[in-house]
């Protein structure tokens, strides 16, 4: 399933490292992500032990927690490769299956033409905006949104997901961001919290699916805030090295004119705003707590843990994802294993340069190495 011959070959064996991950969202390139998770997940030294993540990061996370939540070692890790395989898999086919019931009612009215970009990169479903519209417009109602009783990610995630297991103490710790309606204020769900309803509602997009709520209160996507979340990781986190997997890129070199290529890069930029400025804040701050005289943190637990806590960083590249916007809105089997093998070789790279610093010293300490202006 993975990159298995090299597997744990570039982690010391007498190293095991306790790990924190961050998980972009990005639609369909959430399974650049799952590709990253996979090779990860090959490590036997590494025990991750939280996780947060936004839209297709949260699926990410509740699946690795999940995983790792049915057995110990490499059993748990085994446990979640295989329901990141059957998610992403189960996201293809209903994608399929969505588009064929669309079909089967063109008889009635043609779908009229809509551009999928202009919806941004979080609906895991994108590939199939027009298809998820027409269908809403002809059986849903409410303008053409889909309600979550409708949206198939919550079946998905509920026959895949041990929900249950995943609220008691013992579980990977879970950080999933949304974004409440009414105040415009972050919502970070914890182990506590989750459902399928709360994973979902950091995934809804709001011109594609109606608000969820959760205990009166109407969420969308949490990547519009925390994309992922970072702050509530490092504070209540044990681990002292936390990965960031960053799905939108940074910088592009070269862009087409079209629109859906301007509206993507458009896209790529504001969702990337808030990962940019909170690793921003947090590189600033670590120097400056370098540079504090002893006893300054006078027992502060975030200023303490940022201060030890050893950063870095995997990136998909302006060729690992499309820059006009489509590949994130085809979640079509082939290109997912595109996009998931290209996440195997970033990860599979990143621990042949870095491997022997985890647990050891930080890869990521200017915002120079993350291209940031």
């Amino acid at each position: 399933m993975t990159l298995a011959t090299a597997a744990a070959r570039y982690l010391p064996s007498e190293t095991e490292v306790r790990l924190e991950l961050a998980l972009q969202g990005g639609g369909a390139h959430g399974a650049f992500t799952w590709g990253v998770l996979d090779r990860l997940l090959d490590e036997p030294r590494l025990q991750i032990v939280a996780i947060s993540g936004a839209s297709a990061g949260a699926m990410n996370a509740v699946l690795v927690a999940h995983g790792l939540g049915t057995a110990p070692g490499p059993a748990g890790a085994a446990a979640a490769q295989k329901a990141l395989w059957k998610f992403w898999k189960g996201v293809s086919r209903s994608a399929a299956m969505m588009r064929g019931a669309t079909a089967a009612l063109d008889f009635m009215a043609p779908p009229q033409g809509l551009s999928g970009v202009a919806f941004g990169p979080f609906a895991l479903w994108s590939a199939s905006h027009a298809a998820w519209r027409t269908f809403a417009e002809r059986a849903a109602g409410r303008h053409g949104r889909v309600p979550e009783d409708l949206n198939p990610l919550g079946p998905l995630l509920n026959g895949l997901v041990d929900f249950e297991a995943l609220r008691q103490p013992t579980a990977v710790r879970l950080f999933l961001s949304a974004t409440d309606v009414a105040t415009g204020a972050l919502k970070v769900f914890r182990n506590a919290d989750l459902s399928a309803s709360a994973v979902l509602a950091s995934a809804c997009l709001p011109q594609l699916f109606r608000a969820v709520e959760i205990d009166g209160r109407a969420y969308w996507d949490g990547g519009y805030l925390a994309n992922p979340p970072l702050a509530p990781l490092i504070a209540e986190s044990a681990a002292d090295d936390l990965l960031v997997v960053q799905l939108n890129p940074t910088r592009r070199e070269a862009l087409d004119e079209d629109a859906d290529a301007i509206l993507a890069r458009v896209n790529e930029i504001s969702f990337n705003a808030s990962l940019v400025n909170e690793l921003r804040g947090i590189l600033t701050l670590r120097r400056a707590l370098a540079l504090a005289p002893p006893g300054f943190l006078c027992g502060e637990a975030l200023l303490e843990k940022l201060s030890t806590l050893r950063l870095h960083r995997i990136a998909a590249t302006e060729t690992d994802v499309a820059s006009d916007g489509r590949g994130r809105m085809n979640p079509e089997w082939s290109l997912l294993q595109r996009l998931h093998g290209a996440g195997q070789r970033a990860a599979d790279a990143w621990l042949q340069q870095y491997g022997d610093s985890l647990g050891r010293v930080s890869t990521l300490d200017d915002t120079t190495a993350l291209d940031f202006p």
